[in-house]
């Protein structure tokens, strides 16, 4: 969305035919000026502030500072980094407590240099969730921990190897992991793409995530194929695949337009698209498990594929048969499952509803959920980490309810 303004002012300032992927440019062109104010005004370090927020952990400060990269490029350069989530050192430290502390402190101690000449604030963690005006106006003052004698750890209904199992037998082709970023859908699509070769199934593991931090070390050494969607790689391929077909058929002065056309923004989206449908299609042969990108993106996504599939329908054009054969596949509740991704906390339970409300109406299925990184499922003596695995309780039984009993716990761990 940032980067709309500046793709856009750049692209209609060296247009010179009038041809988008959106039509003749003069609509475009009356906006011009105020494209280029939002620059100005996004650069504009006394008018702009952007915050970046991250858990004290290692992926999300690399993710952290690939956004910073980013913003940079754009302009955006007056940036202050806050880490939420920071446990406090106690005399109550147990093996879970100091485990959970010196991960964060080392990932701090290990902070990407894009963030280190960024003002940088902390937020502590806290026993209880953030999810009310109460609560967040205790925040930075107190945390009173409540009286948890007689703890006693959850024991979940189902597991990670029994949703794994009961894709194995339902013979699911495609199974995607999707979530808010951080909720831990990168180590969960690896770990069923694993379980699922020790079944003997051979597999196909993807990410559609531009931050990509897929261990694929550990795949290919259990004889899993790999890949991800290199948006730059595939864009340069798809301009190549256009021109190729063009120039066989068209003069110099209609190439012009098509190189135009290729430079504009939404030619990127088609690329991905196009290379989204090609990795989808690897289920003739495979399982594909696809680790997707955070839910805004991934929605993005989805949203391209319907609008895809009723432009090929209505104009009947010339497309890949990957493509064709997308949207159905993903419809088929007896090739595709989506397995959501949770914490159990408010804003990813939260989300993650809202995820599974967009999925039913774009006619996708949706049978298992994964909350992960569980302390309610721990045999933490520390007090406030039992406070804390109390409050995941609630949440638990919300994703209970919303997959009807369907739902795997997996307990926090030090890797």
């Amino acid at each position: 969305m940032l980067q709309l303004p500046s793709a856009w002012s750049t692209f209609i300032s060296e247009s010179t035919h009038g041809a988008s992927c959106l039509g003749q440019l003069s609509g475009l062109e009356t906006r011009k000026e105020i494209y280029k104010q939002a620059v100005n005004t996004l650069a504009d370090g006394n008018a702009t502030r952007l915050v970046l927020v991250s858990r004290p952990d290692t992926a999300p400060l690399k993710e952290a500072a690939r956004s910073s990269k980013e913003l940079q490029l754009l302009g955006i350069k007056n940036q202050l980094l806050v880490i939420n989530g920071l446990l406090q050192e106690t005399d109550e430290m147990d093996t879970l407590s100091s485990q959970i502390y010196e991960r964060q402190h080392g990932a701090m101690n290990n902070i990407p240099d894009t963030l280190k000449g960024y003002p940088i604030d902390f937020v502590p963690l806290r026993s209880y969730n953030l999810s009310s005006i109460e609560n967040i106006r205790r925040m930075l003052l107190d945390d009173k921990i409540k009286d948890v004698n007689g703890y006693t750890p959850l024991t979940p209904s189902h597991t990670l190897d029994s949703l794994v199992a009961d894709l194995h037998k339902s013979g699911k082709r495609v199974i995607f992991t999707m979530g808010k970023g951080g909720v831990g859908k990168t180590t969960i699509a690896t770990e069923i793409a694993l379980k699922l070769k020790s079944m003997g199934t051979s597999v196909h593991l993807t990410t559609t995530d531009p931050a990509n931090h897929l261990n694929y070390e550990a795949a290919i050494k259990a004889g899993i194929s790999v890949s991800r969607i290199d948006e730059e790689e595939v864009l340069e391929a798809y301009k190549n695949e256009v021109r190729s077909k063009a120039a066989s058929v068209m003069t110099a002065e209609d190439m012009e337009y098509i190189e135009e056309d290729l430079r504009s923004p939404c030619t990127q989206e088609i690329a991905v698209f196009r290379a989204f449908a090609e990795i989808v299609d690897k289920a003739e042969n495979q399982v594909v498990v696809i680790d997707t990108a955070p839910t805004g993106h991934t929605l993005l996504l989805l949203d391209a594929t319907e609008s895809y599939h009723k432009e090929v329908e209505r104009t009947h054009g010339d497309s890949p048969e990957s493509v064709k054969k997308l949207l159905p596949r993903l419809r088929n509740e007896k090739e595709t499952e989506v397995v959501i991704v949770t914490l159990p906390e408010a804003t990813p339970v939260f989300e993650a509803q809202r995820l599974q409300a967009d999925l039913k109406r774009a006619g996708i299925h949706n049978r298992w959920w994964v909350v992960n990184a569980c302390l309610s499922l721990t045999e933490t003596k520390n007090k406030f980490l039992q406070t804390k695995a109390q409050n995941e309780l609630i949440w638990i039984k919300k994703v209970e309810e919303l997959s009807n009993g369907n739902t795997a716990l997996i307990a926090w761990k030090n890797s």
